[in-house]
């Protein structure tokens, strides 16, 4: 049976264990060890196709770049690739496991913050489209190269996210070029002799409602109007970032994609009309949305501990191998996976092994009593899960496996004690 509080519904309940899109968690981990991050393939195609074809049937012209930045796995990037995605990067790193996933280079837009010179040159070998985040990288960028197309990232004005570390926009915001600069950075270009143009904003993460988005696009396209006066600039793309969030809580709801899709498109295709745009392709880059829920850590309770005022589960993952709870405050919704039908009955913070006392997974979650030696399966992990993990503690990063229709295999190998030394010298005058 599908569990009652996911929307996911390749994770079901089978006589009381957690099955992910028809494989058993207690078999994955009896083969590849905890903590283990776990992808379900059919998932991430769903959520993509769901997005696209929403916004597809109300406008022609639709690109998605995944933000790659929420899960980097060369796996996932194969299945986005094999969608017909575009890939949103943010560092060198990105554009190179992009390129090796099998994304050509006019398929992949680079919008970075605080870029190096050597960065920018890479970027240019590339071939990729750059998305200018300051007037000093922009003047950088033309002393290297004069691009064909070039995408300047403007700061709306107008943030919004779940965290004010996931606000991309606004006042207190480093990203970005703010309005007075934005005409600026057109003519220099222009003059420069950059032919063809785009322009993209992000206002945050994490956005279940669609009033931000809405007033954000409607700043954009002003601007774009005004570049166009001025400049007599067109677009070949208006990018309107991405932002879109998943429910992580209780009694969150889902935002409507429908509704977001008719609603950003209908005012899209009447400004870009209205200020004689032309027909820009709608860009939108979503990375959670496509691939949150598509993901679960699995980790092993190894200590169960009672004190004089709490109750703590110990378990095998910490703020090394999930850091949204810890940085963010980010609630994640936690089963036993191998005591589904069992009643909730105590109150447990689960708490990581990481000489931090804020290694907590979660506090004062009700679950069924839990005894050393269960699994509990922490869902919605599938975004920044894995790709802001660490060796913190000198920790061995834990392995993937990815699942679909009853099979799995093992998309990255879990890092062992040796691999920290990767990378390492000691001097001679130390040996």
């Amino acid at each position: 049976m599908p569990l009652k509080f996911s929307l996911n519904p390749y994770l079901e309940d089978r006589d009381g264990v957690l099955y992910i899109d028809g494989v058993s968690s207690l078999e994955l981990v009896d083969k590849f060890d905890t903590p283990l991050y776990v992808l379900a393939e059919r998932r991430i195609r769903e959520n993509y196709r769901r997005l696209y074809e929403a916004l597809r049937r109300r406008y022609e012209k639709v690109r998605i770049y995944y933000s790659a930045k929420a899960n980097t796995g060369l796996s996932v990037l194969k299945i986005l690739e094999s969608e017909g995605s575009y890939l949103d990067a943010v560092s060198p790193g990105e554009v190179f496991l992009a390129l090796k996933a099998g994304f050509t280079s006019d398929r992949i837009l680079f919008t970075g913050t605080s870029v190096r010179n050597d960065e920018l040159r890479y970027l240019v070998d590339s071939g990729v489209t750059i998305n200018i985040d300051s007037l000093s990288q922009l003047r950088r960028l033309l002393k290297i190269h004069v691009p064909e197309v070039l995408s300047v990232r403007v700061n709306p004005e107008i943030g919004a996210g779940h965290h004010e570390h996931c606000i991309t926009a606004g006042r207190n915001s480093k990203f970005g070029i703010w309005d007075a600069d934005v005409v600026k950075a057109y003519r220099y270009a222009k003059n420069a002799g950059v032919k063809r143009f785009g322009m993209q904003m992000h206002i945050g993460s994490g956005i279940l409602t669609i009033e931000p988005f809405l007033l954000a696009a409607e700043k954009l396209l002003n601007i774009a109007y005004h570049i166009r006066e001025e400049l007599d600039v067109k677009f070949d793309f208006v990018d309107l970032g991405g932002g879109i969030g998943v429910p992580y809580k209780p009694g969150e709801k889902p935002l409507d994609i429908d509704l977001y899709a008719e609603n950003l498109i209908k005012l899209y295709v009447e400004r870009i009309n209205e200020y004689d745009l032309g027909e820009p392709w709608f860009c939108i880059e979503p990375g959670r949305y496509i691939i949150c829920d598509a993901g679960i850590l699995l980790t092993l309770v190894n200590t169960v501990k009672t004190t004089p005022f709490k109750k703590f589960v110990g378990v095998d993952a910490g703020f090394n191998t999930l850091i949204r709870p810890a940085m963010y405050g980010s609630y994640h919704p936690i089963i036993v996976a191998n005591k589904l039908r069992s009643k909730d009955e105590e109150v447990y913070d689960i708490a990581g092994p990481l000489c931090e006392s804020g290694d907590l997974l979660a506090t004062g979650r009700k679950l069924p009593k839990i005894s050393e030696g269960d699994l509990l399966a922490i869902l919605n992990a599938g975004a920044y899960g894995f790709s802001m993990s660490s060796n913190y503690n000198s920790r061995p990063r834990c392995g993937e496996v990815l699942v679909k229709d009853g099979e799995y295999a093992l998309v990255r190998r879990r890092e062992h004690l040796e691999d920290l030394l990767r990378g390492q010298e000691i001097p001679s005058w130390l040996r």
